[in-house]
């Protein structure tokens, strides 16, 4: 999940982000982020955690190519319509749509794969870090760890937002218990909400908890 606007003075990040998904029926295109579809396709399906899922398109993805799929969210709103998607793609028996504030609770047990795609929040204090490192604790041996976000800076906030070097460096991985698949940059082209044609820049890091 991640967003251009503020959050108001005194509000939480559900709040937040609930008023963010009620502004309209749908936020998002309904359909897969591009780097899960590249990275994850011909893994053997497993366990999957997806961390800030927003309406599910991720999810469903994955649970149609047979992964059992943990979905959470802070927003309720958001979960609601992910949990109609997994319904309406016929899945709704392999996606588990739990809520979740990820700076205080997480999901419990171990995932084979575990995405965080565009886990930003438009505040400097927002805890990536301590979100990102159970997520790495989660992964089981054999698994895999997927981070994809933002680079550079952050509008209208004009936060500054980590490399895929930073976050690997956040994440405090055990020495010799991990390999680094992927480390990069790259231009995603979008249309803004003006209709307007913009290119971003965002980053991946995936990295595979080595079996034991």
């Amino acid at each position: 999940m991640s967003d251009h606007r503020t959050i108001a003075p005194g509000a939480s990040h559900e709040e937040f982000w609930d008023e963010r998904y009620e502004t309209s029926e749908r936020i998002w295109s309904g359909e897969p982020n591009t780097v899960l579809v590249r990275e994850t396709t011909g893994l053997p399906p497993g366990r999957a955690l997806d961390l800030g899922c927003g309406e599910g398109a991720d999810a469903v993805w994955l649970a149609e190519r047979g992964w059992q799929v943990t979905a959470t969210d802070i927003s309720r709103v958001a979960l609601g319509r992910a949990a109609r998607h997994a319904r309406e793609a016929g899945v709704a028996d392999r996606v588990d749509c739990q809520w979740h504030d990820l700076t205080v609770t997480f999901p419990t047990g171990g995932f084979d794969l575990v995405s965080a795609h565009f886990l930003h929040a438009p505040t400097q204090s927002f805890p990536r870090e301590r979100i990102l490192r159970p997520a790495a604790a989660a992964v089981v041996p054999g698994g895999t760890l997927l981070i994809v976000g933002h680079a550079g800076h952050h509008e209208p906030t004009d936060l500054r937002l980590p490399t895929t070097e930073e976050v690997l460096a956040s994440l405090e991985l055990a020495e010799g218990e991990w390999e680094v698949l992927l480390s990069e940059e790259h231009e995603r082209h979008q249309t803004d909400r003006d209709g307007r044609q913009i290119t971003r820049t965002d980053n991946a890091l995936k990295v595979r908890r080595l079996p034991v």
